[in-house]
């Protein structure tokens, strides 16, 4: 049975939110690296007070599995707030 609507692959965008450093950037950038098939660019949205910066990535997705690491690891890192 596919436990997911997704057809693989596919383009996966992810945004992951921390605040402005550049401690942050480098380690959510190093962790989509790890997980993606090619070096993904970010596009960078700081909120209104410049305090956090949301981080969006577009991955090429190969399976739920890679997904699931992805979002594990971020998720486990104490420099990101949250993962969409």
């Amino acid at each position: 049975m596919n436990d997911t609507l997704l057809e693989f692959p596919c383009d996966f965008p992810l945004k992951v939110v921390g605040r402005q450093t550049d401690a942050f950037r480098q380690a959510a950038g190093e962790i989509v690296e790890r997980h993606a098939a090619s070096t993904p660019e970010a596009s960078e949205r700081p909120s209104r007070d410049g305090r956090y910066i949301a981080l969006s990535f577009s991955i090429r997705a190969t399976s739920q599995q890679q997904l699931d690491d992805i979002y594990r690891e971020l998720s486990a890192c104490e420099l990101v707030l949250f993962v969409l």
